[in-house]
């Protein structure tokens, strides 16, 4: 495999069976309360006293239709899981468990995304919450080795105007803050209104890097693009729809966090490998796999890179999948070329026997 300087496209060559554990990559579209482990969230429930559904322990994947009632089911485990985290230790240890399994499956590079609204009533307001987060990312990043940026994710279930406080907020703390996003039900609320927040966070020069793309089609892409100006899409897969909309967005440079377990859990899609994720590298989008809320989905960044080989890529393809989720990253550009090296060093290498 060759590259130019870490910034081109890694070049094919034969071989395939590598172990993708090894493959250098980096994750960019994760959840805070969605990141946590499954016996993380029984613990901390059963110090409570909470009781929890059953859908949320039973190891199976959730599995809803794509409607408002399907969106509903998924929001109320979510909620639930989000009620044992009430406390900055609890905060702490889903953050740092979070980089602990990322570097388990070779993510070089997280951007964690989180609302601190949710938290911010047992820490003492949003400042706290938010200065917790950050001060567990940079303790995580030195025991880990994983570098980490945190995202501030506005709702769209929530006015404007909060919003324009969270953005303000992000702004505050740009550095280890490095985007601003917009998560939910992409059926609520007005893209358009959202904007003000959005400029907000990227004249203090954080990335916008809104959801888009995946309840909803086309038509709400159009929106997004228009009013959030966005560098990557939280999603994006139903660019694929529209060939133009497609070619639009590979060409303005907007990357594209794709999740395939999330996309079949929320009926986007009926199973993971029917992602369009083939069709979307063919148009030369530039993609980073996520796994969205691992802790609903059964399904972690590793998983999703496996899914990528059951659908036909080789081992060149996936390493040019990894190499495009790090150059599409916020990653100090000595973290980039570590990774990118990695990434050139790990199909260079033998690849195992299947």
């Amino acid at each position: 495999m060759s590259s130019d300087g870490g910034a081109g496209r890694v070049t094919p060559e034969a071989g395939e069976g590598r172990d993708l554990a090894a493959l250098p990559k980096a994750h960019l579209h994760l959840h805070f309360t969605g990141s946590m482990r499954q016996q993380t969230l029984v613990e901390l429930a059963d110090e409570r006293g909470i009781r929890l559904p059953r859908s949320l322990t039973d190891d199976v994947a959730l599995q809803v239709e794509p409607t408002r009632r399907g969106w509903f089911r998924f929001q109320r485990q979510y909620d639930a899981a989000r009620a044992v985290v009430d406390s900055e230790t609890a905060m702490r240890r889903i953050l740092h468990e979070a980089a602990l399994d990322d570097a388990a499956e070779g993510s070089g590079r997280l951007e964690l995304q989180v609302d601190p609204t949710s938290y911010a009533p047992f820490v003492g307001g949003l400042t706290p919450a938010i200065e917790i987060v950050l001060d567990q990312a940079a303790l995580s990043e030195r025991e880990t080795g994983v570098s980490i940026g945190i995202v501030i994710a506005a709702s769209r279930t929530r006015h404007p105007l909060d919003a324009r406080t969270l953005a303000r907020l992000a702004a505050r703390y740009a550095g280890p803050v490095v985007g601003f996003g917009l998560s939910n039900d992409e059926r609520r609320g007005s893209t358009a209104e959202f904007g003000p927040a959005f400029r907000i966070a990227r004249e203090a020069g954080l990335l916008s890097v809104p959801h888009g793309g995946e309840l909803l089609g086309p038509d709400h892409l159009e929106d997004v693009v228009q009013h959030l100006h966005p560098h990557r899409l939280g999603h994006g897969v139903r660019a694929a729809e529209d060939p133009e909309l497609l070619s639009r967005i590979v060409d303005a440079g907007i990357g594209l966090e794709v999740c395939p377990a999330s996309n079949a859990s929320l009926g986007v899609v009926e199973q993971a490998a029917h992602v369009p994720l083939r069709r979307l590298v063919d148009a030369g989008a530039q993609i980073a796999l996520g796994a969205d809320d691992p802790l609903l989905f059964g399904s972690r960044l590793l998983d999703q890179y496996e899914t990528a080989r059951k659908i036909g890529f080789e081992d060149a393809e996936l390493a040019e999948l990894a190499a495009s989720s790090i150059r599409i990253s916020s990653a100090p550009e000595a973290v980039k070329r570590h990774l990118l090296g990695g990434v050139h060093d790990w199909l260079a290498s033998a690849p195992a026997t299947l």
